[in-house]
């Protein structure tokens, strides 16, 4: 999905076949505030610093921050799916100059900075990447730890849309979501 002017068009896939709804007027309205909101800061991606799905580091001024998406949980890089989630966080990253917009909302049990993540394109549209990644399959939404993020209920519909299209994680809709992954480890 990718904002153009308050209109939703999608953004190009990667790796899995699906073509899924465009989000309703108000989640636009959402996202847009985010964006655009005054808690924006603006970064640069360190470069191959993309190790999994959920995950990045950015840096301005010799400051560096890790970052977990808000809301989100993709595939562990050893779980199926992982290698993809990664993969497609990159290429929805490399669609923008490096620079990122970053909504901090807090600081997680890993010191990791939680984060909304917007990329804007060459053409000046933007794209919300924890939506993005929901939408396109590539991770869940993790209602446990999406409380406190800027636009929860997008999450929610983005999830809704990965499921009716079956994409992504949800081709398979029963395979081990990475926080159960994870409890087994």
């Amino acid at each position: 999905m990718v904002i153009v002017m308050g209109v939703v068009v999608l953004a190009e896939p990667l790796l899995w076949r699906f073509a899924p709804k465009l989000f309703p007027s108000q989640i636009n309205a959402a996202i847009d505030a985010a964006a655009g909101g005054q808690n924006t800061e603006w970064y640069q991606v360190v470069p191959g610093s993309i190790y999994d799905g959920d995950t990045l580091r950015v840096e301005r001024g010799g400051q560096e921050l890790k970052v977990r998406l808000c809301g989100i949980d993709a595939p562990e890089l050893k779980q199926a799916g992982g290698i993809e989630s990664r993969d497609h966080l990159r290429s929805l990253v490399a669609q923008g100059d490096g620079a990122i917009g970053v909504v901090a909302v807090e600081k997680d049990q890993y010191k990791r900075t939680v984060a909304d993540l917007f990329v804007i394109r060459p053409d000046g549209s933007e794209i919300h990447l924890n939506s993005q990644l929901v939408m396109d399959g590539m991770a869940y939404h993790y209602e446990k730890y999406s409380g406190s993020c800027p636009q929860p209920d997008v999450l929610v519909r983005a999830e809704e849309i990965a499921k009716e299209q079956s994409v992504g994680v949800w081709a398979k809709p029963n395979a081990e979501k990475p926080w159960e992954y994870r409890k087994q480890r």
